[in-house]
């Protein structure tokens, strides 16, 4: 089942999302909001599976999909957590700047709790006051829970993913140092997140969810060229299961909460850093990265961060090529 959004109103309007996401059928009559289903969903989610079922069989009154009036499937949410999942990514972005990982990073997973009070849709701009900033994209596989109980174990955290998606986590890397340098953690280095036109219930998605991982190659685009191939249910240490039972560890976590795997990195064939895409490699999710790769090869980062005019492109394709999840294309603005 596929789900989305759209915009009306602070919150969107529920939509139930053929599966080839040419149409969508008005869920209203069951629950208006995305965030009302997920309170409810024992009651409300076989109410919306049957709808999608009567979707796919055009037994009910239908009307076109269009990305562009698509919101982020939860405009806002009660909570929104990144994780940072794939340590290679950490390790590298260390590497360059000369500081050690510490071994306690492959056992205890970095997170930060980032602004959920409202986030852009998968076509809204990027807004960018200032270039200087250092704007990045972050392309992420997310997940979207129900109530996770204080203490979840694995299990239980696995038991409670509602919905799949992905994200832009869009971070302004040149004012990171500074607020990291105090202490207490991002705030003004990471602005509205963007999220894909729909999210999918882990069923729906098959062999491609398992252990609590996406496995199919997140695909990124910058300025129209190949940026990034990475699998995503590869090199990734922690997976969903582990980092909410790590958010959970102190407190229990509402229905509606977002977690972030942190940007999707693949290390090389041979072990070593991974490859820009034109080199055949798998590429990069975010640019940090690739710069940071620059830094050890020549000594400085060739690749500027994002500029006014840049255009970004996120999505991840099925066997048949086409979106799953729809596609996060934004330009900076």
């Amino acid at each position: 089942m596929k789900l989305a959004s759209l915009k009306q109103g602070r919150d969107g309007r529920l939509v139930v999302v053929s599966d080839d996401l040419a149409w969508y059928a008005d869920a209203g009559h069951i629950c208006a909001t995305l965030q009302a289903a997920l309170d409810d969903w024992a009651q409300v989610a076989p109410a919306l599976e049957l709808l999608a079922i009567d979707l796919r069989n055009e037994a009910i009154p239908r009307e076109r999909f269009h990305e562009h009036d698509a919101a982020a499937p939860l405009p806002r949410a009660y909570q929104w957590v990144d994780g940072s999942a794939y340590v290679n990514h950490v390790a590298l972005v260390r590497q360059a700047r000369g500081a050690a990982l510490p071994d306690s990073f492959w056992h205890d997973p970095l997170m930060y709790q980032g602004g959920s009070d409202g986030f852009l849709g998968a076509r809204d701009a990027i807004p960018l006051a200032d270039e200087e900033w250092g704007c990045d994209l972050e392309g992420e596989v997310v997940v979207v829970t129900g109530d996770v109980p204080l203490g979840a174990t694995r299990a239980q955290a696995l038991d409670a993913i509602r919905l799949v998606g992905l994200t832009n986590d869009v971070s302004l890397r040149n004012l990171i140092p500074a607020e990291l340098a105090k202490g207490f953690g991002f705030l003004q280095s990471k602005p509205a997140s963007a999220f894909s036109p729909v999210f999918v219930t882990p069923e729906a998605l098959g062999d491609w969810w398992r252990d609590g991982k996406l496995h199919r190659r997140l695909l990124v685009e910058v300025n129209g060229a190949p940026f990034g191939r990475a699998e995503a249910g590869e090199d990734m240490t922690f997976d969903f299961g582990t980092l909410i039972a790590h958010a959970a560890r102190t407190r229990a976590l509402g229905a509606g909460t977002i977690v972030g795997s942190g940007t999707v990195s693949n290390r090389d064939a041979e072990g070593g850093p991974g490859r820009p895409v034109a080199e055949g490699g798998v590429g990069y999710s975010c640019l940090a990265e690739l710069r940071t790769i620059e830094t050890i090869r020549h000594g400085a980062a060739q690749t500027p961060y994002l500029g006014k005019g840049d255009t970004v492109r996120i999505w991840m394709e099925d066997d048949r090529h086409h979106p799953i999840f729809g596609t996060i294309e934004q330009t900076v603005g």
